[in-house]
């Protein structure tokens, strides 16, 4: 046994929680896509089919209010104000999932949504995206499918609808432009079947599983 692992043995022992090591290098892709667009069961497909970890911004930051911490009554004050969570927020969030992870490779669910959200990411983690997928979906049918799962009254969910994709046009164009550029973007038609769709995304990573294993 080599010293280091003796080493590890004993401040296990000694009950000091020790970091873990990852071998790999982080493998990570955002998935980008308006309500409705369907990335959320794709990324579940995804998960099952080449075993990614997927973490939900809006997950993290709704488990985050629950936990009563500091950090969650602050977020829960700002959405209730009516403003965006600060990125550094989110990242840290983030951050945090992908380090006690055992896992390498991450889909990144939801973020960012704006170049501020993009800018922050890349200064607090230290790395870029390997990848980003874009779930293209027509305003209409994102529309259709988020009142077909909700209840209550149409007319304000309708409206409400409809100015969540403008915001998220105007805010989530920039950043899907700039991952264009670098050569990141893979833009997938997300009209059609679960199944339809995820064979357009199938493809995607299996050329992945090539590199990251």
């Amino acid at each position: 046994m080599s010293a280091f692992c003796w080493f590890i043995i004993c401040m296990q022992a000694k009950g000091v929680i020790v970091p873990k090591e990852k071998a790999k290098a982080p493998f990570i892709t955002f998935v980008l896509g308006g309500p409705g667009s369907g990335k959320g069961t794709q990324c579940m497909k995804i998960v099952e089919t080449f075993g990614f970890t997927h973490l939900s911004a809006g997950d993290l930051l709704r488990r985050e209010i629950s936990s009563n911490s500091a950090d969650g009554a602050m977020i829960l004050d700002t959405i209730k104000e009516g403003k965006i969570v600060p990125s550094q927020v989110t990242v840290k969030l983030i951050q945090k999932e992908m380090e006690v992870s055992d896992n390498h490779k991450f889909l990144i669910d939801g973020f960012p949504r704006t170049e501020e959200n993009r800018i922050a990411f890349e200064r607090i983690t230290g790395v870029e995206p390997n990848a980003v997928l874009f779930f293209d979906c027509l305003e209409e049918e994102m529309v259709k499918r988020v009142l077909s799962r909700n209840q209550g009254r149409v007319d304000d969910n309708l409206e409400t609808m409809r100015q969540r994709l403008k915001i998220f046009e105007a805010l989530n164009l920039p950043v899907i432009n700039y991952y264009s550029q670098r050569g990141k973007l893979y833009t997938i038609n997300a009209v059609g079947t679960v199944e339809e769709i995820f064979e357009q995304v199938r493809p995607i990573f299996s050329a992945f599983e090539e590199v990251v294993g």
